[in-house]
């Protein structure tokens, strides 16, 4: 089995691949290397450019006619970015990705699967949501994936493609053979910051502090990206169990989280644990786009996928420590 991988230099992306190809799928990776990273597409078929563009995604199918499913990976995803530049992440997540489908369609592919994102939801007072929890994203990112996804619930509904959102809640940790990892220079979320704050010797900062939490900090699921990786395998084996292609529904949401809320000074205890040393804090208000969070609150995953997470929150922070002090060998970060 092949499977076309959009976005498939990137982080998540690139340790689906890695996933993939470990249990015998074969990966094709489509990047325009924005973010992604040409080093992370060794051993793979590569294809550099944007998912907009109709040719070569042509291309990519008639060379690999044994692609039986795309997962879409491709996207922007920074919030604050997204404030400032809303037309950019438009552009990029919603416009681009309805070309982008539009070409799937049209090489014959009637499986795929996107990467959402649970910053769509509205939490509840007590913050943990499942696939029917309301949605209200706060961001532009968020709204980019909430109406992508609306867009994708619409178009599979003409029985021309069957999709599979995957919402993701909060990805750390890394490729356990550190084959890939998070490649961005300077992180946006808070154990990458926690991570710069260490090498760099100023405090971490905690940005928003009132939030309605147990200690006013914001909370996050967090599920490690191995853990993640292995749930789209699943859902590649899986997919026809669930969407038959003989079946009616044709269109499945599936949250992809541990269950476990995690407060950022929580978080920030459990780095400093598996650190061995506390790291000063200071504290902030709330970035632009930021909300309190959500946490997983879902049976799906396991119904449908038989799947749940198997990696800790401190196998996750080891793990992502491990891949810092190894990247600058794996990437060239001054490019």
């Amino acid at each position: 089995m092949k499977v076309l991988i959009a976005g498939g230099a990137g982080f998540i992306g690139s340790t689906v691949a890695s996933a993939c190809q470990d249990s015998g799928i074969e990966p094709v990776i489509l990047d325009n290397l924005v973010t992604g990273r040409k080093e992370f597409t060794q051993g793979r078929a590569f294809y550099e450019g944007d998912i907009a563009d109709s040719r070569l995604v042509n291309r990519i199918f008639a060379e690999h006619p044994e692609i039986e499913a795309v997962i879409d990976c491709a996207a922007l995803i920074v919030v604050p970015e997204s404030v400032a530049q809303p037309l950019r992440y438009y552009t990029e997540n919603v416009a681009k990705g309805i070309d982008f489908i539009g070409h799937v369609i049209r090489n014959g592919c009637q499986r795929f699967v996107f990467s959402s994102s649970a910053s769509i939801y509205d939490a509840g007072e007590d913050f943990a949501v499942d696939e029917d929890a309301p949605l209200a994203p706060l961001s532009p990112y968020a709204r980019t994936k909430a109406l992508f996804e609306t867009a994708l619930e619409d178009i599979s509904s003409t029985g021309e493609i069957r999709v599979v959102s995957l919402r993701y809640f909060n990805p750390i940790g890394t490729d356990p053979e550190l084959r890939t990892g998070l490649q961005v220079r300077r992180p946006s979320h808070a154990l990458g910051k926690m991570i710069e704050a260490l090498d760099s010797g100023e405090p971490f900062t905690i940005t928003g502090v009132d939030w309605p939490t147990r200690d006013g900090s914001g909370i996050r699921d967090y599920v490690h990206v191995w853990d993640l990786a292995q749930a789209h395998v699943q859902t590649l084996r899986r997919f026809d169990l669930f969407l038959p292609a003989d079946g009616d529904a044709t269109y499945q949401v599936i949250n992809l989280g541990t269950g476990t809320g995690t407060t950022v000074r929580e978080l920030l205890d459990a780095f400093a644990s598996v650190n061995g040393a506390p790291l000063p804090a200071v504290e902030a208000g709330p970035r632009p786009g930021d909300n309190a969070g959500a946490f997983c609150r879902s049976a799906r995953a396991e119904e449908l996928l038989d799947w749940h997470p198997e990696r800790s929150l401190e196998e996750g922070i080891r793990d992502t420590l491990a891949w810092f002090a190894k990247r600058e060998s794996v990437i060239d970060l001054s490019d």
